[in-house]
């Protein structure tokens, strides 16, 4: 992979991804700020800001035309919010390149913010909310966030809540744009065929005129030990849905790799043990996946399933059996080479269009400040041993740090988080 480097003369950083045989062409404007920068009374003020910037602009003055002149070029275009950044991009056939680096441009950087379409998009973002609500496989995942990090940002839905948003203010908005939407704090990506001169001058003469200001770092997040250890919400839905998580390690920590590979043991496929044993053994389970998820300053291992809710109690020791089993006995070699040619295939799918490969670039350099190439993650996974693999399982699988969320028609036994005591 051929990565372009350079910085502008106001700090915003462009990185270029050219790949002559593609049949599109992907523009991504990643900003540093999240969830995770906001006070409690901004919860969801970056996601509702994201909103916001496609409603109108000085010379694009309706979401109508903005929406319009994306799609008579065939272009798509999107949005996204996450706990530490904001990304904005679209996607077009190679020749489009400079229109949709302009009209991206003018979004992020001269949203015009009209309080009528800020009012009415705290309806669209409460409906938002509400779907997920109703989607316990969303609800359980955000229960089990607040268990691991409490009252802090990072506990908190990047969405917000309805309260949240529905008192957030234009000047509100307008003050976090400009303290946060800044060059320095800000990467431009562009994969895909493209002219490399042309780009340049191109983004040179859209983002050269955006604002100055210092780039704002990710603040120190941790777990929280002092949360309860069990949460169990109660939904009228026919399946039980379960989240546990570990705090683990952050991005570019050394167990990064083999605790990617241990989450592929575990739950990274239809082989894996969990995948196995709860589907195809027990018949307790659709979906078992097991995750490692890393941030720029923390992560979290997390295994969730949707479970027959009469053996909820039986799904929860089950698992817990294979935690502890990881923790003890080496894994074989060849399941270690399976997890490893695995994983190393799903990051090479993963990449197969424009829009995935600038969303990998843009997250390691705004959030690490490097890239690691596909092949250099493929020689980490190489290098993990089996012992490796146990001593992560080992650390991370801690029966003191282990939280529990459950999203059920029931309440959840109280004694179920001791079925944890056995690892």
């Amino acid at each position: 992979m051929k990565i372009i480097e350079h910085t502008l003369s106001n700090g915003l950083r462009v990185l270029l991804v050219p790949q002559r045989d593609a049949v599109t062409v992907t523009m991504l404007t990643l900003i540093a700020t999240g969830s995770n920068k906001e006070t409690k009374a901004q919860n969801g003020l970056s996601h509702f800001l994201e909103h916001v910037c496609f409603k109108a602009t000085p010379s694009r003055p309706s979401a109508k035309l903005i929406n319009e002149q994306f799609e008579e070029i065939g272009a798509i275009t999107n949005a996204f919010t996450s706990d530490e950044y904001t990304g904005y991009y679209a996607k077009s056939h190679p020749r489009h390149i400079s229109t949709i680096i302009e009209i991206v441009g003018d979004i992020v950087m001269n949203a015009s913010l009209p309080v009528e379409e800020l009012e009415k998009e705290k309806g669209v973002i409460v409906e938002e909310i509400n779907m997920y609500e109703d989607m316990p496989q969303a609800k359980v995942m955000e229960a089990l966030s607040e268990l691991l990090y409490g009252d802090t940002p990072a506990g908190r839905g990047v969405i917000g809540t309805k309260e949240s948003v529905r008192s957030f203010t234009r000047d509100d908005v307008s003050e976090y744009k400009k303290e946060y939407y800044t060059a320095q704090n800000t990467v431009v990506v562009v994969v895909g065929a493209f002219d490399e001169d042309q780009v340049r001058t191109t983004i040179e003469t859209i983002f050269g005129t955006f604002i100055e200001g210092y780039k704002t770092d990710n603040a120190q997040v941790q777990s929280d030990a002092t949360t309860a250890r069990l949460a169990s919400i109660i939904k009228p839905i026919d399946q039980t849905h379960i989240a546990i998580g570990f705090p683990s390690v952050a991005l570019g920590h050394p167990d990064g790799a083999a605790l990617s590979l241990l989450a592929t043991i575990l739950g990274g496929g239809m082989s894996s043990r969990l995948f196995h044993h709860l589907r195809e053994e027990l018949g307790v389970a659709y979906y078992v996946r097991a995750e490692q998820d890393a941030h720029s300053t923390n992560g979290e291992f997390v295994i969730t399933a949707g479970v027959d809710t009469a053996r909820l109690k039986e799904v929860v020791d089950a698992i817990v059996h294979i935690l502890q089993d990881s923790k003890t006995v080496v894994v074989s070699e060849k399941e270690l080479s399976k997890a490893r040619e695995y994983s190393i295939g799903m990051l090479g799918m993963g990449l197969e269009a424009t829009d995935m490969v600038a969303g990998y670039i843009a997250t390691q350099a705004l959030l690490t400040g490097t890239i690691k190439t596909p092949e250099i993650i493929a020689r980490e996974y190489m290098a993990v041993t089996p012992q490796d693999i146990v001593r992560v399982a080992h650390s991370v699988f801690d029966p003191e740090s282990v939280r529990l969320a459950v999203v059920g028609p029931y309440p959840a036994p109280t004694g179920l988080i001791d079925s944890f005591v056995a690892l």
